[in-house]
């Protein structure tokens, strides 16, 4: 009977002991290293069982494998016992496990966990997180795009996860917001050392249109092209270049957004501080043209020192014409000074001022009366305009074309490009003004024909038509026309038809018209003249003499 309890005992106690020793399949066991060979690890698992594992497993990214004989790991159970009799077994799948582990106590704790990448795939990178492989997005690597990951790979460092789903297997990572949390402790930590005012050494890290963004040693600082010289900079690749190091000046620091000003020029004097010094008002410099606009041209008088030549200022006869017609960029010019605003930093120059005003020139050169020569350069409704010396136009008005007719009829035969010659009537250098004359170039035929007429003086003319209202006549050449009522004295004799083509006619000069080039005649006042003198010289009209006598009185002195 006790022998049969003994045997009961000691057979649970076996099966009890079955049931400890032997692992069952899917869990992870402790094993010890038997051996090394054929690049493989035979691993003792208990229970008599051993299994094979490749070297590789053992090993991290990047690294030789560690291991060696007496070693004892941990190893997953897939199988109990394969086909040659031995215990499938995995490594790789035991870190695994025990990864998850660590890994969802990491992401609920917010913590760090270490990895290194291993692999590329679409959208990102692989990361072993020391038995489970994580999602890199590329967004994810750095702060800024990377272009070469290859310094990365196999690369151990630590990660942020962003999110993990065990029963999917997802797991993705983050090295940026790593950066971005050292990168801002060590921002705010550089700023902490910084002083607006104070000069630092900083490494060019990019470059754009409008500046450069300067490394201080953890912190970027932005490095305006306008503080780059106290000269005009187009763009900042002009005296900068990436990797270089530079010594800079803070000038503001905005501790809420952690933004830093900085500046190259603020190292050197501010040459303004001397420009009245140095450009006295109407003095003239040689320049260098920088920049050309529609309103002018801007003019560096040594770097750091520009000047406006505003449009207005460029040419003494190109009137409404662009500044690049005028002059070119980069282009040598001499310039007055005309107007310093330091508070403003403005400098007013001019180009024509350093040459003598053409109109001026050509008032001391033509005075009155000067015979010139031009091209015809423009023809309009109320005269044209000759091309002279200078580059500067004159004026011929319709009136000053030609002493015959009217100037309306004659300016049709000028064509654009014909040499003309012509006489300066007047030069006025305020107006910019020139007046000639091309009819001047002769004498006047009237001033000519009338010699020394006079108003009052009695002339012959012949009578060459008679008309309704009077007869036309014509003395040296010149036309005439006597209205019907200056005919006669006598009313009764006022008639046209008394005369004939041909007729000589002694008559009076009423009026002497120069702008018209008419006299005015009558034979009416030549009669009336001739009884006042005969009254004054035989009689009065109140002595009873009559007329008749009186005319008859001098006729026989006369005789």
């Amino acid at each position: 009977m006790a022998s049969n309890t003994s045997m009961e005992e000691f057979e649970a106690l076996l099966n009890e002991s079955f049931e400890i020793d032997t692992p069952a399949e899917g869990s992870v066991v402790k094993g010890r290293v038997i051996a090394i060979e054929a690049g493989q690890a035979i691993i003792d698992v208990g229970y008599k069982m051993e299994g094979r594992i490749d070297l590789k497993e053992f090993a991290e990214p990047g690294e030789e494998p560690n291991i060696k004989v007496g070693d004892e790991v941990e190893v997953f159970l897939r199988q109990v016992e394969n086909a040659r009799g031995e215990a499938v077994i995995s490594r790789e799948m035991a870190r695994r496990e025990e990864a998850w582990d660590r890994l969802e106590k990491a992401y609920a704790d917010e913590d760090r966990v270490d990895g290194a990448i291993f692999g590329r795939v679409k959208g990102g990178f692989t990361v072993d997180l020391g038995g489970a492989v994580a999602f890199l997005p590329g967004s994810q690597v750095d702060v800024r795009p990377v272009r070469d990951a290859g310094p990365l790979m196999g690369l151990k460092q630590p990660f942020q996860i962003l999110k993990m789903d065990r029963r999917r297997g997802n797991i993705v990572v983050s090295r940026r917001a790593i950066l971005e949390e050292s990168r801002a402790e060590q921002r705010a930590e550089v700023i902490g050392n910084l002083t607006e005012g104070q000069d630092i050494d900083g490494v060019v890290k990019n470059i754009t249109e409008y500046g450069a963004f300067v490394d201080l040693g953890g912190v970027d600082g932005l490095l305006h092209v306008t503080d780059m010289a106290w000269r005009r900079v187009n763009h900042p690749s002009e005296i900068l270049s990436i990797g270089e190091t530079i010594k800079v000046q803070v000038i503001k620091i905005n501790k809420e957004t952690h933004r830093i000003s900085l500046g190259m020029k603020q190292l050197q004097a501010d040459p303004w501080d001397a420009v009245e010094q140095k450009y006295s008002l109407e003095s003239t410099h040689t320049g260098r043209v920088t920049n050309i606009t529609d309103y002018g041209a801007f003019v560096e008088l040594e770097p750091g020192v520009e000047g406006l030549v505003h449009v207005s200022e460029m040419s003494w006869t190109k009137k409404n014409v662009h500044p690049g017609k005028i002059v070119s960029t980069s282009q040598e010019v001499e310039v007055m000074v005309l107007e310093i605003d330091s508070a403003k930093r403005r400098v007013s120059l001019g180009l024509k001022q350093t040459q003598r005003n053409p109109w001026e020139v050509f008032a001391e050169t033509h005075p009155e009366g000067t015979e010139v020569e031009g091209e015809v350069k423009n023809i309009t409704e109320f005269g044209l305009f000759i091309g002279l010396d200078g580059d500067i136009d004159g004026m011929v008005h319709l009136s000053d074309l030609t002493w015959d007719g009217r100037g309306e009829d004659v300016i049709g035969d000028f064509r654009k490009g014909d040499m003309v010659k012509a006489k300066v009537s007047e030069v006025d250098v305020e107006k910019e003004r020139i007046s000639l004359s091309i009819k001047a170039l002769d004498s006047d035929p009237f001033a000519d024909a009338i010699g020394g007429v006079k108003r009052g003086s009695i002339i012959t003319v012949e009578v060459t038509k008679i008309e309704d209202g009077g007869i036309e006549v014509e003395y040296e050449g010149m036309k005439s026309f006597i209205r019907r009522s200056d005919l006669s004295r006598d009313r009764a004799e006022q008639r046209p038809e008394r005369f004939g083509v041909g007729d000589k006619v002694d008559v009076r000069v009423t009026n002497i018209d120069s702008k018209t080039r008419k006299l005015g005649l009558s034979i009416k006042a030549r009669e009336i003249a001739e009884e006042k003198e005969a009254i004054d010289q035989y009689g009065s009209s109140d002595s009873g003499a009559s007329l008749g006598d009186i005319l008859g009185a001098a006729l026989k002195g006369d005789n």
